[in-house]
C-alpha cells in the first residue's frame, strides 16, 4: 500500500515538475494566438483541465469523483447544519452537476446522512456523516502534502492568482 502511495506521489511530483516548467505553447504544441487575451484564456482552461486530471488521481484511490468532493466540501462546510438538495446544487463548482445522483452515491457509500421531512417525503435534508469528515480529512492531509499550486507558488503568488481569477470571473 505505502509503495503505491509513494509511487503515486513521485510519479505526480515529476509530472508535475516537468508540466510546470513547460509554456502553455509547448504544451499545445502551438504559439499562434490572436493575442495575449485569447492565449491566457487557453491557458487557464489548460491548466485548470490539468489541475482537475492531478486531482482526480487523488480522488480515484478513494473511491470518489470530483463533484463527490465537491457536495461532501459543502456539507462540511455547513456542519453541523443539513441542506436541502437545493442550497447544495447552488453551491456546486459545476452547476451541471447531477445532484441527485451525486447525493445518492454519497448515501450509498454513507458518506452522507439523510432525514427525510415527516409531513412532506419529496423534502429532505442532507448532512455528512462522521465517515464522510473523517474520509474529507485523510483527503485533506494528501492535497496540502501534494498540491502543485503549493509546491510551486508562494504564499502571496497564490493570494494574487486569486485576485487575478475572482476579477476574471466579475
Amino acid at each position: 500500500m505505502w509503495l503505491l502511495f509513494l509511487k503515486i506521489v513521485v510519479h505526480t511530483t515529476i509530472l508535475f515538475i516537468f508540466a510546470s516548467q513547460m509554456k502553455l505553447s509547448e504544451e499545445i504544441k502551438s504559439n499562434k494566438f490572436v493575442s495575449e487575451h485569447q492565449k491566457a484564456h487557453i491557458n487557464v482552461l489548460f491548466t485548470a483541465n490539468w489541475l482537475n486530471g492531478l486531482m482526480n488521481k487523488l480522488f480515484k484511490k478513494h473511491d470518489i469523483s470530483s463533484e463527490q468532493y465537491n457536495v461532501l466540501r459543502i456539507l462540511r462546510g455547513s456542519h453541523p447544519i443539513k441542506r436541502c438538495l437545493r442550497e447544495i446544487t447552488e453551491r456546486m463548482l459545476d452547476k451541471n452537476s447531477n445532484t441527485s445522483r451525486i447525493i445518492k452515491k454519497l448515501e450509498l457509500k454513507k458518506l452522507i446522512e439523510i432525514e427525510e421531512h415527516e409531513s412532506d417525503k419529496r423534502f429532505y435534508q442532507i448532512g455528512i456523516s462522521n465517515t464522510g469528515l473523517k474520509l474529507l480529512k485523510q483527503i485533506d492531509v494528501e492535497m496540502e502534502k501534494n498540491t502543485p499550486v503549493k509546491q510551486i507558488l508562494t504564499e502571496k503568488e497564490s493570494k494574487q492568482l486569486n485576485e487575478l481569477l475572482d476579477k476574471m470571473r466579475g
